[in-house]
């Protein structure tokens, strides 16, 4: 399903603060194959996990490019799947490797928004001159929209900003966390607590109308902040920091052997290139 919180800035009045902080999760069956965030790409500039599931190969969920192209996905909580759908997984993974700025990338992608089942997408563009935040929701508005104003945005399995429990609940967190004055290791170090929010966010009339069809009990397992069921949850968070000056920090905390008590946790840190 997964759930993403971020605060972007594009101007950031102190020279300590971030252009953007990112704290997502993805959550998804714990057998499904995949890889952990790394480089790839042409001159190994686009840092990302990889969907390893049959046919689907390739596609993501998150990434960022060295370029400054960043994109993230989330799906929309629905009961009706068409199995012949197109991978929405390429949509993150097409954004990172075409020539599109993000907002014309959007409108290309809601034109053929009837081929997927309902998911949310971000892209955005971090430059010297400008930074750029677009979202698209097939399930919503038929265009996407810049966001135009610096804030805090929360996306989890409806549009954006939708105030499910969990949402609301999570995005507190995240903005109590990220008013902070803090180290770069302890805010990482914060965020990963707002994503391992396991407490359950229930009764929440919002998701379980948009959810009819699926069990009470299933919609009340997804309810929390980090999802987690025998086969199914939360198994991968990542935290994303762009400062006034191009740095950009990447964390990936991701589950090992499909079982919830092993993870391992990787970082990345590189300079924005023009």
């Amino acid at each position: 399903m997964c759930i993403i919180f971020f605060k972007f800035d594009p101007r950031p009045v102190s020279k300590n603060a971030y252009r953007l902080i990112l704290a997502s999760n993805r959550d998804e069956f714990y057998s499904r194959p995949s890889k952990a965030a790394d480089w790839w790409g042409s001159g190994k500039e686009i840092l990302s996990g990889l969907d390893m599931e049959e046919g689907k190969e390739g596609g993501s969920w998150l990434g960022i490019s060295k370029r400054g192209k960043l994109t993230a996905l989330t799906n929309y909580l629905e009961h009706k799947q068409n199995p012949d759908a197109l991978g929405r997984g390429f949509l993150v993974s097409n954004y990172l490797t075409e020539n599109w700025d993000s907002f014309s990338y959007l409108r290309k992608v809601s034109s053929e928004g009837p081929q997927y089942n309902g998911f949310n997408l971000l892209t955005a563009e971090f430059r010297a001159n400008e930074d750029t935040v677009c979202y698209y929701g097939n399930r919503g508005s038929p265009e996407p929209v810049r966001l135009k104003a610096a804030g805090i945005y929360g996306l989890s399995n409806s549009l954006l900003d939708t105030p499910w429990r969990k949402m609301q609940r999570g995005k507190q967190h995240f903005t109590s966390v990220v008013d902070k004055t803090l180290p770069p290791e302890g805010l990482v170090q914060e965020l990963l607590q707002v994503l391992n929010d396991e407490e359950l966010n229930t009764p929440d009339p919002m998701q379980e109308s948009q959810g009819e069809g699926y069990s009470k009990d299933w919609l009340k397992v997804l309810s929390a902040v980090c999802v987690r069921a025998p086969s199914y949850g939360t198994r991968t968070n990542t935290i994303i920091l762009i400062d006034s000056e191009d740095n950009v920090s990447f964390t990936e905390r991701t589950m090992l052997n499909s079982d919830v008590t092993q993870w391992s946790t990787r970082s990345f840190q590189f300079k924005l290139q023009e």
